[in-house]
């Protein structure tokens, strides 16, 4: 589960693959709110580059923020 939508999506599951990883369920939520929405999915885990995203998420499931991208200084 990540906050990107179309059309990174397709980056998402290439770089996944590329790490030998297969999933059979990913959801895009776009500028959606997170943490509810995880929490009521079921969702196990989340990645996003914003921390405020992250800790929303955090209060629910699994979180990772991935340190690069538009909101970061990298």
């Amino acid at each position: 589960m990540t906050a990107r939508g179309a059309p990174a999506h397709e980056r998402v599951i290439r770089t996944l693959r590329s790490w030998g990883i297969r999933i059979d369920e990913a959801l895009f939520l776009g500028g959606r709110d997170k943490g509810e929405f995880l929490k009521a999915f079921g969702a196990d885990i989340f990645f996003d580059d914003q921390t405020r995203h992250c800790e929303s998420a955090a209060n629910h499931v699994a979180a990772g923020h991935v340190p690069f991208g538009v909101k970061n200084d990298s």
